[in-house]
């Protein structure tokens, strides 16, 4: 069912635990669709994987997972060697590399027909875009992070009449690095991950 949304926030969220890594995340409650929250890492303790995962009062529930050694030197899930869930549904996806533009690099997903653009306006704002089709002119989700510390908050806004999936998708990548959607960010999230490598080795 489509729906006109208005805009709602999310606040950040950190849980300590008894065993394990501590989690990280964002809540909130949207009017129309509820209680949202957003965990990772999220499920099992596993080695070389690491999963978000985003529930809801009345959106479907999602799983990303990233797995390879990668996993163990970073603070969230990659874009690389991952796999999403829908529900019960897989989420192809696919991106361009080597491409020069903010919007050569988006994420192309694809969920029971529907066809989904993540494209990143900067380091700390993306807008999640279904496609328009002959019975449907789609809808556009701008998510954008601002504040500090505790203080951080997500400001989800859409354009258009949206459905459940497309709010699960447009709040699920608060939890996911997304910084290989830019070249700049590409260039420091390789850097990092070289670093990260390398402590690991000295430890």
């Amino acid at each position: 069912m489509h729906t006109t949304i208005s805009p709602f926030t999310l606040a950040h969220l950190t849980e300590k635990q008894p065993v394990g890594r501590k989690k990280f995340g964002w809540q909130g409650t949207s009017s129309e669709f509820g209680d949202i929250r957003v965990v990772y890492p999220a499920g099992r303790d596993l080695p070389n994987a690491l999963a978000t995962e985003v529930r809801g009062s009345l959106i479907p529930t999602a799983l990303f997972e990233t797995r390879g050694v990668h996993a163990e030197v970073v603070s969230m899930p990659t874009l690389n060697r991952s796999t999403l869930r829908v529900g019960d549904g897989l989420v192809r996806m696919s991106r361009s590399r080597w491409a020069p533009t903010h919007g050569s690099r988006a994420l192309r997903m694809t969920y029971l027909g529907d066809t989904y653009r993540l494209k990143a306006l900067n380091r700390r704002s993306y807008v999640l875009s279904r496609q328009a089709d002959p019975e449907d002119p789609g809808c556009a989700v701008t998510v954008r992070q601002s504040g500090i510390g505790s203080g951080r908050r997500v400001t989800v806004q859409s354009a258009g009449r949206v459905l459940p999936a497309d709010i699960t998708l447009a709040v699920l990548f608060t939890g996911v690095d997304r910084s290989v959607l830019t070249r700049r960010g590409a260039i420091r999230a390789g850097f990092s991950r070289i670093f990260n490598f390398w402590a690991e080795a000295q430890a």
